[in-house]
This record gives structure tokens, sequence and C-alpha cells, in this order.
């Protein structure tokens, strides 16, 4: 279908199923034939059904050494991610699959079930050494279906064990439903939560991230969490120019009468598959600003659509850089709100008997 006709897929963020072009996906050639045409005849699918496939991997816990992120492992309970966010940095996972960073990133799923079994076998490891885990570095480890597979919360459940620390990042209410466990291990000091809430507008909330939870809930879940005595983060983010920034002053002060303590800001980033994706989101959303959102993009990522560069990637530059980062220290300081690096303690860390076994002399 031309990008001319491109249109709003109900409960979908991407417009397409565009097919990655790195690794070797072979796409058909147009050829006249019936299938060129029942696009633009039948229009799209009404409805586009999920899918989750099991994984099971050999290892579960990844290790990074970036010096833009301030974990060094985190683990992934899921590939694909259903709340469907356009902005997601995470899509381009998908293309290592020869599968689409659009439509397939948010329909194809894979869980890996055996991810808390994975990571008993590495904790238990002699020569193993505490550091707090991410959750939630890729892809949402409270996206719908784990509402049904519970990976997440058996990850949870063995830290908890081990008193092992853990960090979650997350854009849905459904944290909630892991509260028991959650406020238990922030009492020893083994966790924190930081939630993203990237507009108050839920009309907008559902083309930009559609099967995410409304941003009145995520308010709600932060102050829940801290009622909890949960040390919680809220993340003003991705702030997308000319679309979300307008909202970053009234994100902070409804998060600083909830009590929140901490927050941050991160800026749009658009690497490899995603840049012609939310190009494609805004000219079926938002046509009539699409060029000024892309202009002010570039012009914080030293005129390209992405700095993909350790060091730098997560640091705009430039006037409208220099702008939101102001606007965001004066109105956090308006709510009393702090931007604090949350102490996780590693000391009590207990390796967990390989097998899940109790000990017989413990």
């Amino acid at each position: 279908m031309p990008d001319t006709q491109r249109t709003a897929l109900k409960g979908r963020g991407a417009a397409s199923a565009r097919t990655p072009s790195r690794f070797g996906l072979a796409s058909r050639e147009v050829d006249g034939d019936w299938r060129d045409h029942v696009a633009a005849l039948d229009g799209p699918p009404v409805a586009l059904r999920t899918t989750v496939t099991e994984e099971r991997p050999r290892s579960i816990l990844s290790f990074n050494r970036s010096p833009d992120v301030p974990f060094d492992r985190s683990i992934n309970a899921y590939r694909g991610c259903e709340h469907g966010c356009i902005y997601c940095f995470a899509r381009p996972t998908h293309a290592y699959l020869d599968l689409s960073p659009g439509l397939d990133f948010e329909t194809q799923l894979f869980a890996k079930p055996g991810a808390a079994r994975l990571l008993r076998e590495t904790l238990a490891k002699p020569g193993y050494r505490p550091r707090p885990i991410a959750l939630g570095t890729n892809t949402d480890p409270y996206q719908p279906i784990e509402r049904d597979w519970r990976i997440t919360r058996q990850i949870l459940e063995l830290c908890r064990e081990a008193r092992h620390p853990v960090t979650i990042t997350t854009k849905s209410d459904r944290v909630l439903d892991d509260l028991d466990l959650i406020a238990d291990m922030a009492r020893e000091k083994l966790v924190a939560v930081a939630i993203s809430v990237t507009t108050l507008d839920p009309g907008l909330s559902r083309k930009l991230e559609p099967r995410c939870a409304a941003p009145a809930k995520r308010l709600a879940a932060l102050g829940r969490l801290v009622e909890a005595g949960v040390p919680t983060h809220c993340s003003v983010s991705p702030v997308i120019p000319a679309i979300t920034d307008q909202f970053m002053e009234g994100i902070l002060a409804e998060a600083g009468k909830l009590g929140v303590p901490s927050a941050g800001w991160i800026p749009l980033r658009l690497p490899h598959e995603v840049a012609p994706l939310f190009r494609e989101w805004l000219e079926v959303h938002y046509p009539e600003r699409a060029g000024k959102v892309m202009s002010i993009v570039r012009s914080i990522r030293g005129g390209r659509d992405n700095d993909p560069n350790f060091g730098t990637r997560m640091k705009p530059e430039g006037v409208w850089a220099d702008l939101f980062r102001s606007r965001f220290c004066i109105a956090a300081k308006r709510a009393g709100i702090g931007k604090h690096r949350f102490e996780l303690d590693c000391s009590r860390f207990c390796p967990p008997s390989p097998e899940g076994q109790l000990d017989l002399f413990g």
C-alpha cells in the first residue's frame, strides 16, 4: 500500500509491517498479480491477533558495558511488546529474527518461561557477584501477556529468595499485581521501580502507546508504590518535541502531589528501523506538524534522526535540548522532586540452590 494511504490500525502503534533490510529478509517484488491489489480493495485488516511463542534461550542474564545506562546486567522475560509504543527503541530487535519491527514487534511475541530457572543457575555459580538486575530495559516486564505467563513474578520470587536487588521499569499499572513481593523487597532495600509517563492526554496515549495503561492509571500506580514504601521514580519519557513536551510540567506536578521522590526525562530516540516507522506514524496522525517534529529531533541529534554513539546517545544537544532541560529542572523543583539514585543492598545476597531444592542443613 502506498505511504499516502496508510491508516491507523485500531489498538496498534505501527501502521505497517515494514520489513528489515539489514539482515536479509527477502521482499517480494510488485509484479501486478492479485496480491498487489488486496490491500487497496479490502483495506487493512480489522484486527491483528497477538501470538506468543515460547523461546528457550540457554542464558537469561545479559551484561553490558555501556556508559549511558546505570546498570550492567538485565533480564528481558519477553521479546516483542504488545504495548505497541511507536517510539520504542527495542523494535529493531525483531529484525534479528527477520520479523518486522513494525506490526510483528507488537503482534508476534516471544516468552521465556524458563527465565527463573536459568537465573537460578546463574546466581548459584560460585563466581557470581551480585549487582542490581534491571527488568524492563528492552521490552516491558508487565506487558499484557504477563498476566498469564507470570514470568516477571517468578523472577522476583527468586530474587527475594536470594536477596538479590532488582530495578523495574514499566509503563503498566500491572506492576501492582506484584506489590506484595515488591513491598517486601523494598523493606530490605532490594528493589526500586520506575514508571514512564509520556503524556497526560489519554487520546494521545492511545495513538502513541495503544495498549499501555492510561496515564491516570500509571500515576495512580506511582502513588500506590510510594504509599507502600517502595523507592519510586517517574520517568518523563520519551519527550517528543511538539507532541508530548507540553505535558512535562503537568506530569511532574502530578508526581509531586503523590510524593514521588525522583524523576528524570529521556529524549526521543529513533535507532535503525524506528525512524521510518515514527515518520510514518507522524504522517498518519499529525501530518501538519511532521516536518517540525523531525526538524527539532534532528537539531538535538547533531543533524541526524538518531545519535547511536556511546556517551552521547542519551545526551541531546542544542538550543531545543537546553530548553527541555531547563523546563524539566524548573518543574521538578516546583514539584519538590529530586533525581535520586536509589542505593540497593547487595551485601545480603545468598546464592540459591541450583535446582531449587531446600538445603539439608540450611
